[in-house]
């Protein structure tokens, strides 16, 4: 029986661009996504992956006027690095857009509206923190203070990244503005309120059907509805935002972690507007056998768990998300990335040295899926040199160096019927079997751990027949091995492209003269030429971790 294409929508969190990105912000979120969404269009299902630039907000304001230019040229400047560092990286993106598009702004206020008109909106009086310094309303993240759990004297006023609950800025103890250390006065302005609470226990049955999501995804998510929601305001006394939609409120804007999560239904419609079919968006969104999947930091959980849904509930006629794929944290060195404290790995810088490839292995080996886990420069030189180039390239270089040498670039006669032949066509099957089910689950380093169990798999056969040998003594002997070991190559060359696309790429052209796109095994031909292969990996000096470690301590 034929398997219907799936439709897989891909959401990937959305940065806030008043910066370049740092290795925490793709480990967490751009990379499983680009996995994910690989694989998925390798074995054929239809893949929409979406995301942008969050472009909005009061950060990006203060840090415009303090460069002396607009809010739209500081946003654009790091929305234009943040796209060309996501291709260099090569993640597939369908469409990477951002929040300042007129597609965006009028399907938020299209929702604001709907969420009016269904009196899930409503209009409040309420305490906001005011800078008397800057003379301005602080959004919730430029204020800091004790969290009235009393474990942390640094939660934001959204949120408690040490217990995970969400707050109001009049929830902290002893406030501050993040600008400028001052304390702000809390007056009063009025804003459009989002009901959360009447949602409470549609969303709390509709966590609990969850039964595959991580734990800690769930929990989190569960334990805010058992404190009871609070209703939230979605607007706020900003000058860079999207309008209101509503007359007398022309002097605020939504806020921007309500639109910002609107952002997936806009990007979804804006990649499919110029297209034949500019209703196709709807297939992913509105299609009940659609899934959605939203990769994101543990910090984010709440607004994808909680306030989106929350929004899709309201609006009805959308699908609810299949999973919440939030990973913890990605650390360097032991302590958490900063880009105030400019405690980080630049992306930008880090492309200019080193290798895309290189970094998405490193940081799918250590991706941080249910504890937090640690950058270090031993480690990235450890994982490139000792798992990369020995372990991987290793194998299929020599293996390839020696058939094109010996063979007059061609595979070697072998038997793929052999007891052998067939021993290796049932291990390599059964491990494009177990990586993909693996990613299936979103389990990502368990499947790149497999995949390389089949390169060690590979060295171990190989050093056991030792056919560099028995090329003097029985060439026919040594070309059976050569091809069996090549069957091997062909298998990982499929295996290799959700996690390192350039490097597949790369060997695939090497074997059949072109990117071919598959998820299968396919057989080599006995007789069949193959280009000349040059190495996949590159080795790099010890020396880069004194130097680099340097370059982090005087930064």
């Amino acid at each position: 029986m034929e398997i219907k294409p799936k439709n897989i929508l891909v959401c990937v969190a959305w940065p806030y661009v008043n910066g370049p990105p740092h290795l925490g912000h793709i480990a967490g979120m751009s990379i499983p996504a680009d996995i994910f969404a690989r694989y998925n269009r390798l074995i054929g299902n239809n893949v929409a992956m979406v995301s942008g630039s969050d472009m909005h907000g009061t950060p990006v304001t203060l840090l415009a006027n303090d460069l002396g230019v607009t809010p739209e040229e500081i946003s654009q400047k790091y929305h234009n690095i943040w796209s060309d560092c996501l291709n260099e990286m090569n993640f597939q993106y369908d469409l990477y857009t951002h929040t300042h598009t007129e597609n965006h702004k009028t399907i938020v206020q299209e929702i604001f509206k709907n969420l009016l008109e269904k009196n899930f909106l409503e209009i409040r009086e309420q305490l906001m923190p005011y800078s008397v310094t800057e003379n301005i309303f602080l959004s919730d993240r430029l204020v800091e203070g004790e969290c009235p759990e009393g474990d942390n004297d640094k939660a934001r006023g959204d949120q408690c990244d040490v217990c995970g609950r969400t707050l109001d800025p009049s929830d902290l103890g002893n406030i501050r503005s993040k600008r400028d250390g001052s304390v702000p006065e809390f007056r009063n302005t009025s804003h459009f309120f989002l009901k959360l609470s009447e949602m409470e226990e549609k969303l709390k049955d509709w966590l609990n059907s969850k039964t595959e999501w991580r734990q800690n995804v769930k929990n989190q998510s569960l334990s805010f509805i058992n404190e009871g929601l609070k209703d939230r305001a979605i607007t706020r006394d900003l000058s860079w935002g999207v309008d209101i939609p509503v007359d007398g409120w022309e002097d605020k804007k939504i806020y921007v972690w309500f639109e910002a999560v609107i952002g997936y239904i806009s990007a979804t419609v804006e990649l499919f507007k110029d297209s034949n079919n500019p209703e196709q968006w709807k297939d992913f969104w509105e299609n009940e056998s659609s899934e959605s999947y939203y990769f994101q930091g543990k910090d984010n959980i709440p607004f994808h768990s909680i306030i989106l849904p929350a929004i899709l509930l309201g609006i009805e006629g959308k699908n609810l998300p299949t999973e919440v794929v939030a990973n913890e944290y990605l650390n360097f060195s032991g302590k958490e990335f900063s880009k105030s404290k400019n405690w980080a790995v630049w992306l930008p810088d880090f492309l200019e040295k080193y290798s895309a490839d290189s970094l998405r292995y490193y940081l799918t080996s250590i991706m941080p899926e249910t504890s937090d886990s640690d950058f270090t420069w031993e480690g990235y030189l450890n994982s490139n040199n000792n798992e990369l180039v020995a372990n991987l390239g290793n194998f299929i270089h020599r293996i390839l160096t020696m058939t094109h040498k010996n063979f007059d670039g061609k595979i070697p006669n072998f038997d793929p019927n052999s007891k052998i032949s067939q021993e290796i066509i049932g291990k390599c099957n059964e491990t494009i079997d177990e990586v993909g089910n693996s990613i299936s689950k979103r389990r990502f380093r368990e499947s790149l751990n497999k995949l390389m169990a089949l390169s060690k798999y590979g060295n171990q056969f190989l050093d056991k027949n030792e056919p560099w040998k028995k090329m003097k003594e029985n060439k026919e002997e040594a070309g059976e091995i050569l091809g069996q070991s090549i069957i091997i190559i062909h298998a990982l060359s499929s295996i290799l492209e959700p996690f390192l696309p350039n490097s597949a790429q790369k060997l695939q052209k090497i074997l059949f003269g072109k990117h071919i796109n598959h998820w299968n095994l396919l057989l080599p031909e006995s007789g069949k030429s193959f280009e000349k292969p040059n190495p996949l990996f590159t080795k790099l000096d010890e020396e880069i971790v004194i130097m680099e470690n340097r370059n982090s301590l005087n930064e």
